[in-house]
């Protein structure tokens, strides 16, 4: 039996994460010893299989400089490596990319990274360049999202690398809609990069042609409470609700007439995928590195706008409720997300790294 470690940060949140949990469910029943290692542990976790073992470098954060807290988890992580001497270890995010790289040098494990946002962002500066041009091409393989942030990367990753969409689950197939006429969502963290105050902004425009329309923004995050001084100083405050944070996401798409994402940029987001496998219609920006436009196909020209025009959001958007357009369109390129096909595509790969190494 092959043995497999995933590793990231921590399962406390965030699309990345969810997609490790769920590929470490899926690893463990079929075949695989599968171990997920965390740097840490934190109150609220997404719940693991029984199937997967829980391990981690740490019990809580330790709090300390950037350098000493990546030299510490690398050893930490190289040390697990030792002594559960997995056939290939799986990690997700910038910096524990590189740790797995180091941690793993001069050991027989295989390393497959994976990027999942923005190159441009996430390996900035000089010693992001450095990590994604000279030590993720040390990796084994990489699995990208989408196109455009493959070829940011030296060809020598790319050449061993795949491109695989994330999977959503079948339950957003099967979502019944029954859409609340101009009832507008988005789901994402209150952060800089999903950009809710140009959502807030052009649908202050959209009110003053569709003023039955309304806004639910669920997620949570820092930029709460300037989130609501926005919408309290547009006087929105009975059209746009920040929920909070859900755990059925799937049932907020129920009654959604339109689902609109406004990041700055993006890696392959998962909550526009699930969005598009519950037929409905959507709205992006044309955000970097291009996993919007990758998912609309052909379709693209009508679904996006250029990144922090509200003027331009807020025409689109009232386009969608001019039309009463239906998602089925959306719901057709979703078909390639479904977790059968998606998953396969992982194991084939992982299979594939593995088989080098014998």
């Amino acid at each position: 039996m092959s043995k497999i470690v995933f590793y990231v940060n921590a399962i406390n949140g965030g699309g990345a994460e969810r997609v490790m949990v769920n590929l470490a469910k899926y690893f463990s029943e079929n075949g695989y010893d599968t171990t997920l290692v965390t740097s840490f542990r934190d109150t609220w976790e997404y719940p693991l299989a029984a199937t997967v073992r829980r391990l981690t470098l740490e019990e809580v954060e330790i709090k300390q400089s950037r350098i000493k807290r990546n030299f510490s988890r690398i050893k930490k992580l190289r040390d697990l490596c030792k002594s559960e001497k997995p056939d290939i270890l799986v990690s997700f995010m910038e910096e524990p990319n590189f740790r797995a790289i180091l941690a793993t040098r001069g050991l027989p494990v295989k390393t497959l990274v994976s990027v999942r946002n923005d190159p441009n962002k996430e390996y900035a500066g000089k010693i992001g360049q450095f990590v994604g041009k000279v030590l993720l091409p040390m990796a084994d393989g990489c699995v990208f999202q989408t196109s455009d942030a493959q070829k940011w990367f030296p060809e020598r990753l790319q050449k061993k690398s795949r491109i695989i969409y994330n999977a959503v689950k079948e339950e957003f197939y099967q979502v019944e809609r029954t859409p609340v006429r101009g009832e507008i969502v988005t789901c994402g963290r209150l952060t800089e990069q999903k950009n809710h105050r140009l959502l807030i902004d052009a649908f202050a425009e959209v009110q003053k042609i569709y003023p039955f329309a309304t806004l639910k923004i669920y997620g949570e995050g820092v930029l709460r409470e300037k989130l609501q001084n926005q919408i309290d100083s547009l006087n929105l405050n009975e059209k746009v609700f920040l929920m909070g944070a859900t755990n059925d996401v799937a049932k907020v798409l129920q009654t959604a007439d339109l689902f609109v994402l406004s990041s700055d940029y993006e890696g392959m987001p998962n909550a526009l995928m699930e969005a598009m496998a519950a037929g409905v219609p959507c709205i992006s920006t044309d955000c970097p590195c291009g996993g919007p436009r990758e998912l609309f196909g052909e379709d693209a020209s009508d679904k996006l706008v250029p990144c922090n025009d509200s003027a331009q959001l807020a025409e689109a958007i009232c386009n969608v409720l001019e039309t009463t357009k239906d998602g089925m369109t959306e719901k057709r390129h979703a078909e390639t997300f479904k977790p059968d096909r998606v998953n396969q595509m992982w194991k084939d790969y992982v299979h594939d790294i593995i088989c080098l190494s014998r």
